[in-house]
């Protein structure tokens, strides 16, 4: 049953106890440079092969993991972060004061704000005469703590036009983190969001490691390589995967002399298989799906890579 919806403001938990465990977590977080490689697909694959493991979607503008995993909700949390302006209409004398000095456009007719231009800057509060301004947070999402039939998973959704999604992001990973620690389970998978932004910047601080899931096209090599060099900045143990590699064998040689200059290794090339797309549509991971093809005979032999690349998790 779904928890009541409780309120979060970024950096503190008003209504909960942070429960900090003991077990060390060995993080993988799932990553490409652009969006439509594979990169959730992977990520259910691994969430499907035992043990179980804790997962968790930190692409929160666009989350899509829970269509496969299906979950049941146990904890619903608002998030909020940022500021709105508020006008008290009692105080308000209608001077003009503060569309006047907005600069975004925000104060409609009638002295309302309107939410989806309001950035918060405060300049309405300062120059209001009667003092009828004020700033309050801003609703701009919900998590989730909840169970799959792979074990527990830790979203979110980010509310149109809003921002700060590398605090939602963040926010996802620390309690999912905890969560993994609280139940001595000793696998965290991150399916992380795609391009090399803040969201993504966010994902990867602090991760065990990344798997870069390309696919063998110009975009893909190109944008691999984006992401490869802020995994390289932030320190992060990465390697590659081509997703779909026999549909442009020239293209995934490219791909992988491009990885041998960077000094990456590519631990795993998997094919195209209509079996993939065949479980997308019935909202399973391929596992499940056509556990004896040769995708996922593929796609065990990645996952056996990826433990082996994966650093011991240190309590």
């Amino acid at each position: 049953m779904e928890e009541k919806a409780e309120v979060i403001f970024w950096g503190k938990i008003h209504d909960s106890r942070t429960i900090k465990g003991d077990g060390p977590v060995k993080e993988l977080i799932v990553l490409s440079g652009k969006g439509g490689t594979g990169k959730t697909t992977i990520a259910a694959f691994f969430a499907a092969k035992p043990p179980q493991k804790v997962l968790a979607d930190a692409d929160v503008d666009a989350a899509d993991l829970f269509i496969l995993l299906e979950p049941q909700v146990r904890m619903k949390r608002e998030f909020r972060s940022g500021q709105l302006a508020v006008i008290d209409r009692d105080l308000c004398t209608g001077c003009d004061r503060c569309r006047e000095f907005c600069r975004f456009g925000a104060i409609e007719d009638g002295y309302s704000v309107d939410p989806m231009e309001c950035e918060g800057c405060g300049v309405c509060t300062l120059v209001c005469p009667e003092k009828a301004v004020t700033l309050r947070q801003r609703e701009s999402g919900e998590w989730y703590v909840s169970e799959t039939r792979f074990g527990p998973f830790v979203h979110a959704r980010l509310r149109p036009g809003e921002e700060n999604s590398g605090k939602l992001v963040a926010l996802v990973r620390h309690h999912a983190r905890t969560l993994a620690e609280e139940r001595g389970i000793p696998w965290l998978i991150v399916d992380g969001p795609p391009g090399i932004g803040c969201p993504v910047i966010s994902a990867m601080a602090g991760a065990g490691a990344a798997l870069i899931v390309t696919e063998p096209t110009p975009s893909g090599l190109h944008d691999m390589r984006r992401v490869a060099e802020l995994a390289s900045q932030m320190r992060v143990p990465k390697a590659v995967c081509i997703n779909k590699w026999d549909l442009n064998p020239e293209m995934a040689v490219e791909i992988e002399n491009l990885c041998r200059d960077l000094g990456m290794e590519v631990v795993g090339k998997v094919s195209y298989d209509e079996n993939v797309p065949r479980a997308l549509m019935a909202r399973k991971s391929v596992l499940e799906w056509a556990p004896q093809s040769k995708v996922v005979k593929e796609l065990d032999s990645l996952w056996e890579r990826v433990q082996e690349f994966v650093p011991e998790a240190v309590a």
